[in-house]
């Protein structure tokens, strides 16, 4: 009897046999997995290989150790609530359609919530709730053929990186090597008899070294084209394998035919040399990568607690063991455990979901949480992980196309079926002049025109802006917002917190004098609240700190909070319950206990250093708004200092901020909003472009679209028009590409380029432009350092 094979796994199925869509498994586990596939429409899965999944019982012995609730906490990112977050290596990610299958697992299985994919990383974030443990999820990624790699050491270290190339790489240079040296006697004309005589076996052994080469060596070429056709997408790996095979049956029927001696030392030096730029090309980008710089300049800070004063540190410094504060709507870093207060945390930057969770003291909490209510206190059980932190705010941005890379996309898209009719026509032309020339001239064609110089010249060249602006305090949430920025007409500023320093702010109170417990009451307050004259208040008051319940604020108008059933309120005239009689000529802060006012703080408004010298650049060529929460007792004071262009906006809550950014983009206007991320997160998101600005507090808010420390805020022209230029250096970038494209196709269809030296320049042309784009904006950037 004729043993059979699973069709998913490739056991023997022998016994227990499952038929189902005229194919057989050997349990249903198999044919599940199958049929999860199938009605998914992911069965061109099995085309890329045979029986590429595993049995489900051949997995669930290898992970039972993800039973162990240690384990799991060891490997979990995130854990709250019934939803866990959890990245897995997976080595066996090798391409788009990998890439495709990951990020649609929640077809497979309904507990998983969604994951994304790092391809270069090789990794696969998992968000899933509690329909599936950490167990299974990880079987069903070993049934589909992803098994992860699992350590509980450092991932980085533990990885091994796959050899294959390299393997690939020695056998194509061995046959090269040889099979130039056994077609030595062709070079230097007709061989003497003896050569002649053993011509046929030199011919033999070539075509011997030439079968690993295509069928091993070049394979990837191969598969990358065949899945691309599958999906009906024509990218740059079917003209490659098109002239490898156009070169290898050629060789072969000249071979078998006795017609001629074949190519077979151009077919495989063809391939060495394309294996060589790959690997050439890799090495350039892992060594002007900007990935691992780019993160370490987070220009924000977080509040700790040392012998009982509060000290603000940069959050890379924050140690295992330091005791942290977290207030109303600030992001927690890292994790911790609470030590003081009642958490309230809104986890929709990590899960998406809006649910608040409640944690008591000794519970743990995880870094992405956002504080709702009064300040929590937390001991800190992990090192922050800023690399995580952004791959945070980047999930949460909301889509913003870049025209640059549908320019690319477009280009990309085209570019195969151009180049497949050039060729066409060129082999024609020859076939009509001199046949002897069309296998060069084709191969030739294919092999030098390619458009990945066009597709990585922006990612580079926008990648080391990212760098570069990172380390001068200006840290930019993805690559599109640089040309976003560099296409800006109209700029709002916030004024409080933003063209106001609260770092030197004056204040003087007026009204019924406080007594102690009341200062320490208003103290005790403002210190759960993040906005610029709370911070004022807390670091200013001298009293102690009181015990605080039903804390509450109303963004853009107060805070309240009630102790020792006193009911205090600070925050504006309307929000403390009274008519203003007077016009107010600066900013106030009003105090009421037990609904009866005592007072108000009054504030001068102190700006930061050359703010207005920066007003006045970008006015030049932006138009300038102010925007302001306050009353308008500064608008005469503003008037004077800007110019007559500028626009101000008063008395301005978070909603009517908001409206001001649409109606000017109704206007077909593209949008900046700068401010504090406290009172304008409306307007921020809705902006094309949305600054937060950085003092000594943790700004870091899914709405902006990067952060600026507060310092620098006065070089946001310098940084604009550094925006502005890079562009332009990814624009001459592209145009080198296509100029290399036009003169590399010139010259191979005029037959004056061998495949060979066209398999050499393919790569150097990448590698060419990607160290153009790469020093430009090195060199602009330490100009822009000098300037700093």
């Amino acid at each position: 009897m004729e043993e059979k094979s699973c069709y998913h796994c490739g056991d023997v199925a022998d016994q227990d046999i499952v038929v189902f869509d005229e194919k057989t498994f050997c349990c249903h586990g198999c044919k599940t997995v199958y049929q999860i596939f199938k009605d998914n429409d992911l069965t061109a899965y099995y085309d890329f290989e045979k029986n590429p999944g595993l049995t489900p019982d051949g997995v669930k012995g290898k992970y039972g150790f993800l039973n162990n609730t240690t384990v799991v906490s060891k490997l979990l990112d995130f854990q709250e609530d019934g939803i866990e977050v959890v990245t897995l290596y997976i080595p066996k990610i090798h391409c788009s359609s990998c890439v495709w299958v990951l990020e649609h697992l929640q077809k497979l299985n309904d507990g998983i919530v969604n994951s994304r994919v790092h391809f270069s990383k090789k990794t696969v974030q998992v968000t899933y709730n509690n329909k599936i443990t950490l167990q299974q999820l990880v079987e069903l990624l070993a049934m589909i053929g992803y098994d992860p790699y699992i350590s509980l050491e450092d991932g980085e270290k533990a990885k091994n990186k796959s050899k294959s190339s390299i393997y690939k790489l020695a056998i194509a240079g061995f046959a090269f090597g040889n099979s130039m040296f056994l077609s030595f006697p062709d070079y230097f004309g007709k061989p003497d008899i003896w050569l002649a005589h053993y011509q046929p076996l030199f011919v033999l052994l070539m075509f011997l070294f030439s079968l690993p080469v295509v069928f091993y060596a070049a394979n990837d070429y191969f598969i990358s084209a065949y899945k691309g056709l599958r999906k009906r997408i024509l990218n740059i790996d079917v003209p490659i394998s098109i002239g490898v095979l156009v070169l290898f049956l050629r060789s072969s029927y000249e071979f078998f035919s006795g017609t001629g001696q074949g190519y077979f030392d151009s077919l495989t030096g063809l391939i060495f040399f394309l294996l060589l730029g790959k690997l050439f090309q890799q090495k350039t980008y892992d060594f002007l990568s900007f990935e691992r710089d780019f993160k370490s300049y987070f220009p924000i800070a977080i509040s700790t607690w040392v012998d009982e004063k509060e000290v603000i540190v940069p959050v890379n410094e924050i140690q295992i063991n330091d005791i942290i504060i977290i207030r109303n709507e600030e992001v927690i870093p890292t994790d911790g455990i609470v030590v003081d207060g009642n958490p309230k945390l809104d986890y929709s930057f990590v899960t998406g979901e809006a649910n608040l969770i409640e944690k008591q003291i000794g519970d743990k909490v995880f870094a992405g949480g956002k504080q709702q209510g009064k300040s929590i206190t937390l001991k800190v059980t992990k090192t922050v992980d800023q690399s995580y932190l952004t791959k945070l705010w980047s999930q949460n941005s909301y889509e913003k196309t870049s025209k640059l890379t549908n320019l690319t996309d477009a280009i990309s898209q085209y570019f195969t079926w151009g180049l497949l009719f050039i060729t066409l026509a060129s082999a024609i032309y020859w076939f009509l002049v001199d046949k002897s020339q069309i296998i060069n001239v084709v191969t030739s064609i294919l092999i030098v025109a390619c458009p990945c110089a066009l597709a990585l010249s922006a990612p580079f060249a926008f990648g080391n802006v990212l760098r570069i602006l990172g380390k001068q305090g200006f840290y930019l949430k993805d690559s599109t917002v640089i040309e976003k920025i560099a296409n800006i007409q109209t700029i709002f500023f916030d004024k409080t917190g933003t063209l106001t320093t609260r770092n030197k702010q004056e204040f003087t109170y007026e009204g019924a004098i406080l007594s102690n417990d009341e200062l320490s009451m208003v103290k005790s307050l403002v210190r759960n609240s993040n906005h610029p004259l709370s911070r004022t208040l807390f670091k200013k008051i001298k009293a102690d700190l009181l015990e605080i319940v039903d804390f509450d604020e109303l963004e853009g108008n107060g805070i309240q909070g009630v102790f020792n059933q006193k009911s205090v309120k600070v925050g504006s005239a309307n929000f403390v319950g009274i008519s203003k009689k007077e016009i107010e000529t600066e900013s106030r802060v009003y105090v009421s206990i037990d609904g009866v006012l005592k007072g108000f703080f009054k504030f001068g408004n102190q700006y930061r250093n050359d703010i207005f010298k920066t007003l006045k650049r970008l006015s030049k060529k932006y138009q300038i708004n102010i925007l302001s929460g306050d009353n308008d007792a500064s608008k005469v004071f503003l008037e004077n200092k800007l110019t007559n262009k500028a626009h101000f906006y008063f008395n301005q809550s978070p909603q009517d901020k908001l409206e001001q950014v649409k109606a000017c983009q109704q206007k077909n206007q593209s949008v900046m909003m700068v401010g504090d991320g406290l009172n304008d997160a409306g307007a921020l998101l809705q902006s094309e472009v949305g600054i937060a600005v950085a003092e000594d507090v943790n700004v870091f808010s899914p709405a902006s679209d990067a952060i600026i420390d507060a310092s620098k805020i006065n070089k946001m022209p310098i940084y604009f028009k550094f925006c502005k230029v890079s562009l332009v250096v990814v624009k001459i970038s592209f145009l080198l590409s296509i100029l290399y494209n036009i003169v590399g196709l010139y010259f191979a269809i005029s037959g004056m380029l061998t495949p060979l030296i066209a398999a050499i320049l393919m790569p150097l042309s990448s590698i060419t432009i990607v160290v153009f784009v790469t020093v430009a904006t090195n060199v602009l950037g330490r100009g822009i350092r000098r300037k700093i």
